[in-house]
């Protein structure tokens, strides 16, 4: 395999960085379930599964799932957040299949927050 040039890693990383921002990248929504041990404990694995069967389900390929570790809130697991588009991001709490279900229709879905089940809406980080 030659050796790529300077110029040829920063467009391949560039690539690439695009493809982890939802506005620029190929996702137009992240699903993360928080999977530490309290949330795996609380019942998290149910909620990864309901999560990709919805996604199945609606065929779409413009949605990632991915998990995390934990977001430092043991007695609200098990624990989501959708980043949709432009808008803030939503953390859910306490979450059961029906729920996730409802959160997948309405919010990731249709674009409505489900602020009953929400813990906040915005992002930690400053600025």
């Amino acid at each position: 395999m030659p050796r790529m040039t300077i110029e040829e890693l920063r467009a391949k990383r560039e690539t690439v960085r695009k493809g982890i921002y939802l506005r620029e990248g190929e996702f137009t929504c992240r699903i993360t379930i928080h999977m530490g041990t309290c949330g795996i404990a609380a019942g998290a694995r149910a909620i990864v599964s309901t999560f990709l069967d919805e996604l199945e389900k609606s065929r779409r390929k413009d949605i990632m799932v991915t998990t995390s570790g934990c977001a430092g809130l043991c007695s609200k697991e098990p624990m989501a957040t959708i980043e949709l588009g432009d808008h803030p991001p939503v953390k859910y709490i306490e979450l059961t299949p029906e729920k996730t279900r409802k959160i997948f229709a309405e919010h990731v879905l249709g674009g409505n927050a489900v602020p009953a089940f929400a813990l906040g809406i915005g992002s930690e980080k400053g600025g």
